[in-house]
């Protein structure tokens, strides 16, 4: 990325409103010159004394005119600036590297680079360049570290340039900028086959109809139109029938992973806040099923799809985007979501509404026996279903009297869900590979889905 050049061309420099500007920009010594100046200049006409008047224009004109010769330097200076990586795992560093050249045809003193940087990745990155030739150029980098998902805008760069005396001090603005993004961590998860799971795990097992694809093997009446390329003479002469083979293909997994976005749902804020957990675990859940060739759609607690209503990803070779394209797509959305101001789960059961299955995965913070009910109610008849709940009171900060989710969690089960509770304690592949086994379905002594006791697993200790 390249930056404009400095100061931009055209007659702005000479200007009242630049020179008031570079008169704002005296330092502290130069406004004590100015200051100790006027006061001897007075003290002169009260005293009779003509050698202190010359002592105090002296110390007046000198930061005057710094001023004016520093205003009217005329260095043409860009800068490039190189993000790499562009896009980072929260917690990792990237680097950036600035490059500064002069191309104006006089040199330039001692020069203070300044880089405007978000006050989460740490304070501004400054340099001191030392003189540049003209044609030369000066290369300065450093580091830079997002602990929080989000989108960070790096520049503009600012140069600042003072007299020899340390009189005054102009700061300038280059006209550009880079994006830093910072997505969510995501960690790598066991494969489950999970039961009830119409929409399989990647396998292709399921077929649907459509105008072309694989053969199947049972054969269907003559219509007009059809093409006689597909006439199944075997099945012809077997029924004494005209026959075709109809034509099919397969049918791509599924998959919907619901994010629950309600501030109110939430308690605490940073990178180990329970809001930032679900953001992950829901990252890593929908890369996961991406690589299984699951088409995946992630949808809020707002009814707003993050991926669109269709998804993205799917296997090889069909529609939509390439497994890596589609989890890079999910994680720039992930990347800015934030707390939603909405009290309940109403907008994304009306989005659900008449969805056709698939494998449904729901990432939701406190829960009323309300609330519960209507997240219950988004699992179709014949589907599996998937909640994982950050129990309030497992969190540090947590509000005092705050109900637990063993009441939703209940619910849920009762619902044919596989639902267990998020705490801090438990990795969340762990978690993962809980919700395949019996214990994780809620088949244990307690009867409670996922809940084995106060130090069970998918507990609350």
């Amino acid at each position: 990325m390249t930056e404009h050049p400095y100061p931009p061309e055209g007659p702005a420099d000479g200007d009242g409103g630049g020179l008031r500007a570079a008169f704002g920009g005296l330092t502290t010594r130069g406004r004590s010159f100015l200051a100790a100046g006027a006061a001897a200049v007075v003290c002169s006409y009260v005293l009779g004394q003509e050698g202190l008047l010359r002592v105090g224009l002296l110390l007046a004109v000198l930061p005057v005119v710094c001023v004016l010769v520093l205003h009217r330097t005329r260095h043409r200076i860009t800068g490039d600036r190189v993000l790499s990586p562009a896009r980072v795992t929260a917690g990792q560093e990237a680097q950036v590297r600035l490059r500064v050249a002069n191309v104006s045809r006089v040199p330039t003193g001692v020069l203070l680079v300044e880089d405007q940087v978000p006050w989460v990745l740490g304070p501004h990155p400054r340099f001191t360049l030392d003189r540049m030739r003209p044609g030369g150029h000066r290369e300065v980098a450093y580091r830079v570290r997002a602990d929080l998902r989000g989108r960070y805008p790096l520049g503009p760069l600012r140069l600042r340039l003072t007299d020899p005396f340390g009189m005054c001090e102009i700061s300038r603005g280059f006209g550009g900028h880079a994006l830093l993004t910072a997505v969510p961590y995501c960690e790598p998860l066991p494969q489950l086959r999970l039961s009830g799971d119409s929409a399989g795990h990647g396998d292709g097992s399921l077929r649907t109809l459509a105008l072309a694809g694989d053969d199947d093997v049972i054969p269907r009446a003559y219509r007009h139109g059809d093409d006689v390329r597909r006439v199944n003479w075997r099945a012809t002469a077997r029924t004494g029938e005209l026959m075709v083979r109809r034509e099919e293909q397969q049918r791509r997994a599924q998959a919907t992973v619901l994010l629950d976005t309600r501030g109110v749902a939430y308690a605490g804020a940073g990178p180990g806040a329970p809001f930032e957990r679900a953001v992950a675990a829901a990252a890593s859940v929908a890369v996961h099923l991406l690589q299984l060739g699951f088409t995946v759609r992630m949808l809020t607690d707002t009814g707003a799809w993050l991926s669109g209503p269709e998804g993205v990803g799917g296997r090889a070779g069909g529609t939509g985007l390439d497994p890596a394209d589609a989890a890079g797509t999910l994680l720039d959305a992930l990347a800015v979501v934030d707390h939603s101001g909405a009290l309940d789960l109403s907008a994304a059961h009306d989005a659900l509404r008449g969805d056709t299955g698939g494998l449904l995965v729901a990432f939701v913070g406190g829960l009323s026996p309300q609330e519960a009910a209507r997240v219950a109610g988004l699992r179709r008849r014949g589907t599996t279903a998937l909640a994982f709940l950050l129990d309030p009171v497992a969190w540090p900060g947590a509000p005092l009297g705050h109900p637990n989710a063993f009441v939703p969690l209940r619910t849920l089960h009762a619902a044919g869900w596989t639902a267990l509770a998020m705490t801090p304690h438990l990795p969340f592949p762990a978690l993962w590979q809980l919700a395949g086994t019996p214990a994780g379905r809620g088949e244990n002594a307690a009867g409670v889905p996922g809940y084995g006791g106060p130090t069970g697993p998918g507990g609350w200790a």
